[in-house]
């Protein structure tokens, strides 16, 4: 049983980004204004300190304040000094040498400043802050020797610059609420429309993921955050559709490869099982329908494993188009390609030329070595299921070339596409070298539908050649197809009813050039 942690233990809910946002504003905001009123005020209070102390020390009491040494040594003869004889609220006392306050001070007033013990402690014309005696307001004190041999000690209350810097400091913290506040409502309707787009983004983001797989952002302005957010969204977005748009094609391509699959095995295995009864059902058939049925039965076998192998080898390239890469003498592999369809159709006329052109400083009747690089045994059975096509599906007598050789792609040369020219991949960029083996004939050709379907899987065209051959599977073209396109190039066919077949085969040369190949 798992035990639930109480509320106060929980982790707290992180808040929203509006909120971080609003708060994050409200709080620099706010310490911007106390920041400002703060310096403000300590500027002021240095600038009315300053005053006070200018006054202070450019200030000299009037002559009655000074004492007479003769006078007060004769009995103290002569007019006292009165509280009257000062400005405003200054206040000045004297003291002696042993540091006693001396009675003939000047100045009036409840508050007097709480000046040291003594005197003495105070530096000659260096202004000081003391507290006062009685009440909250501070003085500020000036002190020197005058003629006399006394200490003069000149004070000004400091409650005008208090009162000042009082009053500023609660409109500061006044202002800095204010500021708090405004910025509280203000940034939140300001948060709020700047995230608008975002919100606009996660509705269609919300109704994407509902269904909606059409829609699309539409900030996409590339001078903002949220338009470049938007434009990668949309890039997102298309490489998702494309991916989807590749898996509901490769799921039609495989539920109609199954069906085909289904469609071709269910006819050898119907036979196999039909002569298989029959010999089990009859077993005094004569000795010559036993025979003829045991070879029915053996040769649907060899047409079923047939089309499994091949049917394994398309899986094989589709997870692993290219098991190894070396470099590969294509004249070579056609050389044993034609020896081999030699031996397998006799009678047949095969032969190996030279590609028309494919050699520059040579006779065009010269064979090179043209190398590439790929898997030599994939590239063979290409060129080998090539010339089985060839052979099987053109009439008795029929010439077969295969040639080789190296051309620049175009229109006239291959690698790209043009009119009566067909292929189950996308061109070859014009102007680039290639590597080219064609498996040419002079039979009737193909019409113009059965030339686009003649690389799709299980298509096969009736046989044209005399043999009696099965017509195969419909899986040789398809498999030499995806071989070439697993090693970066293209199986094409060029064809018109009357003017024969060229099945050419272009594979980028990629790999050091052959003697008398063009550079």
């Amino acid at each position: 049983m798992r035990l639930r942690r109480p509320p106060w233990l929980r982790s707290p809910r992180p808040p929203s980004l509006r909120t971080r946002l609003v708060l994050i504003s409200t709080v620099l905001a706010t310490v911007a204004v106390l920041a400002s009123q703060a310096a403000g005020l300590t500027v002021m209070r240095a600038w009315l300190t300053g005053q006070i102390d200018d006054r202070l020390t450019h200030f000299r009491p009037p002559p009655p304040a000074y004492g007479d040494p003769d006078r007060d040594a004769a009995g103290g003869a002569g007019p006292l000094p009165r509280d009257d004889v000062l400005p405003s609220d200054y206040r000045v006392f004297f003291y002696d040498r042993d540091g006693s306050l001396l009675p003939h001070s000047l100045g009036s007033g409840d508050s007097t400043p709480r000046l040291p013990p003594t005197a003495l402690r105070l530096e000659d014309g260096r202004p000081a802050t003391v507290p006062a005696e009685h009440g909250g307001t501070s003085w500020r004190v000036v002190a020197e020797s005058v003629p006399s041999g006394e200490r003069l000690v000149v004070a000004l209350p400091l409650d005008t610059v208090e009162g000042a810097t009082s009053k500023l400091l609660w409109f500061s913290l006044a202002i800095g609420a204010v500021t708090a506040a405004g910025v509280m409502l203000l940034g939140g309707v300001a948060v709020r429309l700047g995230l608008r787009p975002l919100d606009r983004m996660e509705r269609t983001a919300r109704r994407i993921t509902g269904g909606e797989l059409a829609l699309s952002v539409t900030d996409t302005d590339p001078g903002t955050e949220v338009g470049r957010l938007g434009i990668a969204f949309n890039t997102m977005l298309d490489q998702v559709r494309a991916a989807l748009r590749r898996k509901d094609a490769s799921e039609r391509r495989l539920r109609r490869f199954m069906a085909d699959a289904g469609h071709e095995l269910r006819t050898p295995l119907t036979s196999i099982q039909g002569f298989a009864e029959l010999l089990l059902q009859q077993p005094r058939t004569p000795a010559a329908d036993r025979r003829e049925a045991h070879e029915l039965i053996a040769r649907n076998a060899d047409r079923m494993s047939r089309l499994v192998d091949d049917l394994f080898l398309l899986a094989t390239l589709g997870y692993a188009p290219v098991a190894h890469r070396d470099t590969v003498d294509l004249l070579s592999l056609a050389a044993d390609g034609v020896s081999a369809a030699v031996v397998a159709h006799p009678g047949r006329d095969v032969r190996l030329v030279p590609l028309p052109g494919g050699g520059r400083d040579r006779a065009r009747d010269e064979l090179d070595v043209i190398e590439t690089l790929g898997d030599p045994h994939q590239l063979s059975q290409v060129i080998a299921n090539l010339l089985s096509n060839a052979c099987v599906h053109t009439p008795p007598g029929t010439r077969v070339e295969v040639r080789v050789g190296t051309v620049r792609t175009g229109p006239r040369t291959g690698g790209t596409d043009r009119p009566g020219r067909s292929g189950p991949t996308p061109p070859l960029p014009e102007g680039v070298q290639a590597c080219v083996v064609e498996i040419a004939d002079d039979g009737p050709g193909l019409a113009e539908e059965a030339a686009r379907q003649v690389f799709e899987r299980f298509y096969r065209a009736p046989a044209g050649g005399a043999e009696g051959r099965d017509p195969g599977s419909g899986l040789g073209l398809s498999i030499a197809a995806t071989i070439a396109e697993a090693h970066h190039g293209r199986l094409e066919l060029d064809t018109r009813p009357g003017a024969g077949c060229v099945f050419r085969l272009l594979l980028p040369r990629n790999a050091g050039p052959g003697p008398g190949a063009p550079g």
